[in-house]
């Protein structure tokens, strides 16, 4: 039972941790929406032909993206550019993924 108890307690000390390590912009974001628009949107095909290979070079500009607050404004941009209409959870929810997989800003 002691065990059983410090297991527990160990488990909820370390929540803090698990959730410190996303950006608080990025925190109810929909990751499956994010996966979904960027499929839907052929965001890694439009990327190739910016910049060639694969595209994720596109993401990691020089200087350009440097906070989650930017990489949002980033997919904004995109969104508007190329009139996809994202809503606001949905430029949330791609910029989520974005950070998941290429920038990981905490």
């Amino acid at each position: 039972m002691k065990k059983a108890i410090a297991t527990v307690l160990f488990g909820l000390a370390c929540l803090p941790v698990a959730f410190a390590q996303q950006p608080g912009i990025f925190k109810d974001a929909d990751h499956k929406l994010g996966e979904k628009l960027v499929a839907e949107h052929k965001c890694d095909t439009c990327h190739a032909r910016k910049v060639g290979g694969d595209g994720t070079a596109i993401y990691k500009p020089q200087g350009k993206i440097n906070t989650a607050g930017a990489l949002r404004g980033m997919v904004d941009y995109c969104s508007t550019e190329l009139n996809l209409g994202f809503f606001p959870e949905d430029t949330t929810a791609v910029a989520a993924v974005l950070n998941k997989r290429h920038y990981k800003f905490k």
